[in-house]
């Protein structure tokens, strides 16, 4: 691994070098910052190396999910590829929920909405009727809640959100949280970039990781980079899942292939479930993600990121991942 990765740094050095340099030490690389006004643009081309390294070192992580690599077969049956299904994960935030359904319901191109249902309560009656009026005038998508069992209840369990869904009818997944509302125009655009590579992740929430000397002794480790390590640097190796299109295929392969310990795992620290679907695709297709920049919102005032020692948690999934394969 050391070896790879000190090759690959040496590969991006040297390209660096025949672009005229780079971002020198301790120099900001001139990156966009995820909520700037960049609709229709992809990362730029100067960082297409830099990227496939990173994508290289996170497929070799994701050897933890010990998945054989192949594309997304074409699904049987009439699965659509001009539209996608939407895919809300929600947790007792029934305002945020009716406002983000209603939006992504109005979006061209949406042919359902999924609400993701992990309360222990069936959906409130109230709640279901305010979402299923979206849908009366025949202008916007349906709206479905999916639960984890058929009495309307669901269990907890982040794992959750990638459980496959019955009668989907459509290729792609758009996966969001009931806290971010991406603009109608810029998610078609990002849809579009998905249809010319429907194997890869594509989205916009990027983040990165990394070996780094473990303090504890002579060993190394997986670090996990926020937002702002993405904005530094000008490299991610991930998007996660907050915000981001990608196979229908992925939710069988997180629920029925991946191994059963890494979903154990999500269930008792109640994290990075976004980041075992991000690995668990860059193992499957050995390609990087897209990260489309564009203009998102995020209406919530809290969530699992804002929790103290969230990047901790967050590296601790990393090389406990790591040490399953």
């Amino acid at each position: 691994m050391t070896k790879l990765l000190l090759q690959l740094q040496a590969a991006a050095a040297a390209a660096d070098r025949r672009r005229g340099g780079g971002p020198g030490p301790g120099r900001r690389h001139p990156l966009t910052p995820r909520h700037a006004s960049a609709a229709g643009r992809f990362t730029p081309a100067g960082l297409v190396l830099c990227l496939l390294a990173l994508a290289a070192a996170a497929t070799t992580l994701a050897l933890a999910l010990t998945l054989h690599r192949h594309e997304p077969e074409p699904a049987a049956g009439a699965a659509s590829q001009s539209g996608f299904a939407v895919v809300i994960n929600t947790w007792r935030r029934h305002a945020l929920l009716r406002r983000s359904a209603a939006h992504y319901a109005s979006c061209p191109g949406v042919d359902a909405v999924h609400v993701v249902w992990s309360e222990p309560r069936p959906p409130p009656e109230r709640l279901r009727r305010g979402l299923a009026v979206l849908d009366n005038n025949g202008t916007r998508a349906r709206v479905r809640f999916e639960t984890s069992n058929g009495g309307g209840a669901g269990d907890s369990s982040l794992n959750n959100r990638f459980r496959p869904i019955r009668g989907l009818a459509t290729d792609a997944v758009f996966s969001v949280d009931d806290d971010v509302i991406v603009p109608c125009s810029t998610l078609r655009f990002a849809f579009d970039v998905w249809r010319s590579a429907p194997s890869a992740m594509v989205g916009f929430v990027p983040r990165m990781h990394w070996l780094a000397a473990d303090p504890r002794g002579s060993t190394e480790e997986y670090r996990y980079g926020s937002w702002w390590s993405v904005w530094w640097t000008g490299t991610y190796s991930m998007v996660l899942s907050k915000a981001s299109f990608f196979h229908r295929r992925y939710l069988d392969l997180y629920t029925n292939q991946m191994l059963p310990s890494i979903r154990k795992y999500v269930d008792e620290n109640r994290n990075c479930e976004d980041i075992a679907m991000s690995f668990l695709v860059a193992n499957a297709t050995g390609a990087p993600p897209i990260w489309v920049q564009g203009r998102i919102f995020e209406i919530g005032s809290s969530g699992i990121s804002s929790l103290k020692g969230h990047g901790l948690q967050r590296s601790r999934c990393l090389n406990t991942f790591a040490a399953m394969a």
